[in-house]
């Protein structure tokens, strides 16, 4: 089954990297989640925007497995996620999603290439092929004359690139952002817009993205706006 989306991409269900059905999240008597529905698929990038308190950053941490929904289910590359707990999830999350998140989040007492290293390390890859692998990505995004800097050494958006680098040491089936520009003048943010198209072309990598940068969200495969908690027809 086939459908187009807005930019005429070409969506095959047979190469769906991410579902999600009936999508609930309730904080109290406040339910932030309404039954959303959501499909990504494999090589593309799309983003969802909407107003402040719609419930995507809430949508895409559920996603990521980084919170845990009320009720509906989540499918990964073939695996719903919802049968796995533990280890078994933290071991999927570290191998299959990336993230990208608008502050960086890099650890201030490791070098650029440590903190891309990192994860990895925890998924029990040996270590000088992590450091190999690493250094390339940070060469490709470049950054090879930065690989010994420590966040505090770079500018925001090297701190990007390398957190870029970091979410996509271990091959993952998706890399899902948080508002990755929001921390980033405007140069910076066209510069990591472009960044995701290239990675995208290059190795078929599937975003998904949280902004509120118009221009970051045009130049996506697909736009899906949020409204009180559910998608927008």
């Amino acid at each position: 089954m086939l459908f187009l989306s807005s930019k005429h991409v070409i969506i095959n269900y047979f190469r769906t990297m991410l579902t999600a059905k009936g999508i609930y999240k309730r904080y109290g008597h406040l339910t932030v989640l309404k039954g959303v529905d959501i499909a990504v698929n494999k090589g593309e990038i799309v983003s969802i925007v909407g107003s402040s308190g719609a419930g995507k950053s809430t949508l895409l941490h559920i996603l990521g497995t980084l919170d845990k929904a009320d009720q509906g289910q989540i499918i990964i590359n073939g695996q719903q996620l919802d049968l796995l707990n533990g280890r078994k999830l933290s071991a999927f999350r570290n191998r299959h999603i990336g993230f990208v998140f608008q502050f960086h989040h890099l650890l201030p007492e490791f070098t650029a290439l440590e903190n891309v290293c990192i994860p990895g390390w925890i998924a029990g890859d040996k270590k000088k092929e992590v450091v190999i692998k690493a250094t390339a990505l940070l060469t490709t995004l470049g950054l090879a004359d930065r690989l010994e800097n420590k966040p505090q050494q770079l500018s925001g958006g090297e701190q990007q690139r390398v957190a870029v680098a970091r979410a996509l040491i271990n091959n993952p089936s998706i890399v899902m952002a948080d508002e990755p520009t929001g921390n980033l003048d405007s140069a910076n943010a066209r510069e990591l817009h472009q960044l995701f198209i290239d990675l995208r072309n290059k190795f078929d990598q599937t975003f998904l993205i949280v902004t509120h940068n118009e221009e970051l969200a045009k130049m996506s495969d697909r736009i899906l706006m949020m409204k009180d908690g559910l998608m927008s027809k």
